[in-house]
């Protein structure tokens, strides 16, 4: 399966981050700048909690909504403790970290769908807020009221379709050719230049709020596409845990940016326009990948 795979948050970006050689000085209070209503609690069932060798933490947010089976699979696989002495056994350079079971032997728990529907779309939700311009992927871009990115209705069919896109961050099912839609049990998180054209294509599960930099800074693989030659030279998880299933002093206490609001449509704006002193050319529109969706540590 590892050589048929896929050819294949952080915490959110502040509305105006500082330009290269600029003061980290916090940024005015401006149309664009949440207030404390538009923070709400991601549930702790939403919430997947990877720790690798070196206690490092990588949080995830699982996204229900968009993929129901291979997210059930996965609440199954962690607390089964299935991915506990797995490893990242394939970083690829601008492309993915991949996680799982690099023997390819480990059974999967009861329960698991192993080869559940490919859930790459679902049904079009209600836009919360949208881009501009469209893209080349999508006639459709916007957000969701929970803060989920979500493209919709393609080019190439006309159809009405929805699904969120490959951004940075942005975690899906590693599978085999089709018509496997992979179990959940091998993920991967995108760790370069967004690969918008695996939309549609492969279930995607959640995205990475808290320690991409543990994924993203691990070194390259060193065969083909990015797996590990060596055993070695894998990382090792420790244990993966839905947030739900640890003790509550341990839990990690998240809200995302709700999208609902005027305040969070002035941040798309800004996204879209970048202002002066440092921008003296707004672009005018934006990609859905640059506009980040916001996540914080609860207060």
């Amino acid at each position: 399966m590892l050589t048929a795979l896929l050819s294949l948050a952080l915490l959110g970006t502040p509305p105006a981050e500082p330009a290269p050689g600029q003061s980290s000085a916090p940024a005015p209070q401006t149309a664009a700048t949440p207030i404390a209503a538009d923070w709400r609690p991601i549930p702790d069932d939403d919430v997947l909690v990877m720790t690798l060798a070196g206690d490092r933490q990588v949080v995830i947010r699982l996204a229900p909504a968009a993929a129901a089976v291979h997210i059930a699979n996965i609440r199954t696989l962690a607390r089964a403790h299935w991915w506990d002495r797995t490893s990242v056994y394939r970083v690829q350079d601008n492309y993915v970290a991949q996680w799982g079971d690099a023997t390819e032997t480990k059974a999967l728990p009861t329960g698991v769908v192993a080869n559940p529907p490919s859930e790459y779309g679902m049904s079009a939700p209600k836009f919360a807020a949208e881009l501009t311009r469209a893209d080349p992927y999508a006639r459709q871009i916007g957000f969701t009221a929970d803060g989920w990115p979500v493209a919709r209705g393609s080019w190439r069919d006309q159809g009405a379709e929805a699904w969120l896109p490959h951004c940075y961050g942005m975690v899906g099912v590693g599978r085999d050719m089709a018509p496997s839609t992979g179990s959940g049990a091998e993920l991967y998180a995108v760790i370069g230049h967004a690969p918008r054209h695996l939309d549609r294509n492969i279930a995607l599960v959640g995205r990475v709020i808290e320690g991409i930099e543990h994924l993203s800074a691990l070194p390259r693989g060193t065969g083909d596409l990015g797996f590990y030659k060596t055993e070695g030279e894998r990382t090792p998880i420790l244990s993966v845990r839905l947030a739900s299933d640890m003790p509550a002093a341990e839990r990690p206490r998240l809200d995302y940016r709700a999208a609902d609001n005027p305040r969070f449509a002035a941040y798309v704006r800004d996204r879209e326009n970048r202002q002066p002193p440092f921008f003296t050319v707004p672009a005018g529109g934006a990609d859905i990948c640059n506009v980040p969706p916001q996540v914080r540590r609860r207060p």
